[in-house]
């Protein structure tokens, strides 16, 4: 579902990101209302700021793809 640029134009300005974690969380399929709901509060000192939670996912995504296709190539042979 695509959502509209005013609505990911909120997250940015609310979240702090740049258009770099948008394009990253874009491609995760996020939407923005989730990157909204995850702003750690002051009370949530253990929550990471949305900027750190997105490039972390986003670093693990591509890992597992990259490891998924290793196995793929390996069984392939």
């Amino acid at each position: 579902m695509a959502y509209k640029q005013e609505l990911w134009d909120e997250a940015k300005k609310k979240c702090r990101l740049g258009d770099e974690e948008i394009r990253m969380a874009k491609e995760m399929g996020l939407n923005p209302k989730s990157l909204i709901k995850n702003i750690p509060d002051k009370k949530e000192m253990w929550k990471a700021p949305v900027k750190d939670w997105i490039r972390d996912m986003y670093e693990d995504m591509k890992r597992k793809s990259e490891q998924k296709a290793k196995r793929k190539n390996r069984n392939s042979k």
